[in-house]
């Protein structure tokens, strides 16, 4: 076999390994050494990768904001930012037709901004906000359904974990990134707002109508949610404004998260202990991940594959738009069986040389940009795609009278406004970059 077919026979035997159940991680790792075996005829240049490729990936800079943002988001659950989030959202718009839900998107939408993880922010709002949906009458469905599609902005309203993956495979900015996905994520809120607004119409009895509060109520509301911001300024606006490099904005995020969980009094010895475990834990399945990608993504590079596809994409004049509809599709068949970061780490650096041969018009770094939103908002959906959308099977466990049935018919409607989305941002790539351009 050439080298071209044993990449391309690895695939399947990856799947195989994920349906068996072995961890992505270490399926991507036996799969790339494997691979190196076949092509090399020996384990001595495997080995000699592992021992430098071990260094290489857990010595970069750019990694150590990874655990400082899971951290934040474990200081902000323990400072009661969640409550006070949807409890203020929830007084502005809970007496509109499908106003809690839509709170409760506006809260997942305000959280990520401070968490940075999607599963988190589902996990987190779920908690806060489904005993207060089933209190005012919401049925389970459109409860379940409106929490898991907003549990997805926390990947995509900066900063973002998987956003800061993307960019040291790639080699972008990591700031410039943040900036473009800002005006997607909003876009993205507003959507499923929109989704709620249609459901509760064509559904009237899925959903109750809460009391108006009054405006001294509302306002006092308000009150709980100047941390929140604060520390969205601080990390997002301390980068964009050239004051702190990302690694060290999310330093001085996790920073005053824990000043501010210490205050509220949610920070004491034993949950300290307990955010930082946590975030040890979610930090070395992360890492593990980055690892078996990268030795799988260098058996690929030594088998030529990327290269091969991205020369043959090129020489036979396909129409670059439709390379990109192919590609999406491709991401959300691929969301249907694996995780987020999964996905980037397996794809990006073999769909990201094909897509950068295309002309679409754009500079190098714009490209970069834009795809990397394109892909992020794809996986995004794969989110809260059956069969294995992680975000559905994290809210429907809280939700135990609910079927998981009933969850997958109500993130249809959200799913059909990503797909909208995707297309808008595809077609419209200034959308997404209209922001970088103003700032750089």
């Amino acid at each position: 076999m050439s080298n071209i077919d044993i990449a391309l026979l690895s695939f399947p035997a990856l799947l195989l390994l994920i349906f068996l159940r072995i961890p992505i991680g270490l399926a991507m790792l036996i799969a790339g050494i494997g691979g190196s075996y076949f092509i090399n005829g020996s384990f001595l240049m495997v080995f000699a990768q592992l021992k430098n490729l071990t260094w290489g990936t857990f010595s970069s800079y750019s990694l150590s904001i990874i655990p400082l943002f899971l951290l934040m988001g474990q200081f902000a659950t323990l400072g009661g930012m969640s409550q006070a989030l949807f409890k203020a959202a929830e007084t502005w718009m809970g007496h509109r037709r499908g106003g809690v839900a839509m709170a409760a998107v506006g809260a997942c939408a305000g959280f990520g901004a401070i968490c940075g993880s999607s599963l988190a922010t589902a996990a987190t709002m779920g908690q806060v906000a489904l005993p207060e949906l089933k209190r005012y009458g919401y049925s389970g469905e459109l409860a379940t359904g409106a929490l898991a599609a907003g549990g997805t902005l926390g990947i995509l309203i900066p900063p973002s974990v998987i956003l800061v993956i993307y960019a040291i495979l790639t080699e972008q900015n990591i700031a410039k990134l943040f900036v473009a996905a800002f005006i997607p994520g909003i876009l993205a809120a507003i959507g499923y707002m929109i989704a709620i607004a249609i459901y509760v119409r064509l559904k009237p009895g899925s959903a109750g109508l809460r009391e108006r509060a009054p405006y001294s109520e509302r306002f006092r509301s308000l009150l709980g949610v100047w941390p929140v911001l604060i520390v969205f300024i601080a990390v997002v606006g301390g980068i964009y404004g050239g004051i702190f490099t990302p690694t060290e904005a999310a330093a001085i995020g996790a920073f005053g998260t824990g000043v501010i969980a210490l205050a509220n009094g949610g920070l004491n010895r034993r949950t300290l202990t307990a955010s930082i475990l946590a975030t040890a834990s979610a930090t070395g399945m992360i890492f593990l991940i980055v690892f078996g990608a990268g030795v799988y993504n260098a058996f690929l590079a030594l088998s030529q594959l990327p290269q091969t596809a991205a020369a043959y994409v090129g020489s036979q004049g396909f129409n670059p738009w439709l390379v990109m509809v192919a590609v999406l599709v491709l991401y959300l068949v691929f969301g249907c069986i694996m995780d987020s970061l999964s996905m980037i780490l397996l794809t990006v650096p073999i769909f990201f040389p094909i897509m950068s041969a295309l002309d679409f018009g754009l500079a190098p770094e714009e490209f970069a940009l834009w795809f990397g939103i394109i892909v992020l908002i794809v996986v995004e959906v794969g989110l809260i795609t059956p069969p294995v959308g992680m975000n559905l099977f994290v809210i429907n466990s809280m939700a135990r009278d609910t079927p998981l049935s009933a969850t997958y018919r109500g993130v249809f409607p959200f799913v059909l406004t990503d797909i909208v989305r995707v297309a808008i941002l595809t077609m419209f790539p200034a959308i997404t970059l209209v922001a970088v351009r103003l700032l750089y």
